[in-house]
């Protein structure tokens, strides 16, 4: 607990860590069809866990340690359809195409090769 004179601690950022099958797998498929940058790997020959990022969005990916299958997450970005469009255009798995939400979102969702489901979404209200 910090004393009462210091400053609060503020978060910094949120990272999943998504429990794969096939690391290499994995990896190839969020560098080629999602986009996604490698940033590193580890854990011997071949790799175990490492990490991909995508205009400041970071994923760890592990083989078999951390995290569940079937995890979701939602991302938010500024043009879901633009982006649809491009994941359309690198083969990624589409679940579902960008709708309309009553939430106020216009959604897509994506699944990787483990089941894993990304939502991307845009606001549709300001």
């Amino acid at each position: 607990m910090a004393d009462a004179g210091s400053a609060p601690r503020e978060l910094e950022c949120v990272v999943p860590i998504l429990n794969v099958s096939d690391f290499a797998c994995s990896m190839g498929y969020f560098v080629a069809q999602l986009g996604f940058t490698k940033q590193w790997d580890w854990g011997g020959d071949p790799p175990t866990s490492g990490s991909v990022a995508r205009d400041g969005i970071e994923i760890f990916l592990c083989v078999d340690g951390q995290g569940q299958p079937g995890t979701w997450m939602s991302i938010f970005v500024r043009d879901v359809d633009a982006l649809h469009a491009e994941l359309v255009g690198h083969g990624a798995t589409i679940r579902s195409p960008p709708t309309d939400e009553s939430w106020g979102m216009r959604e897509m969702h994506v699944v990787d090769p483990d089941g894993h489901a990304i939502r991307f979404g845009t606001a549709t209200h300001d």
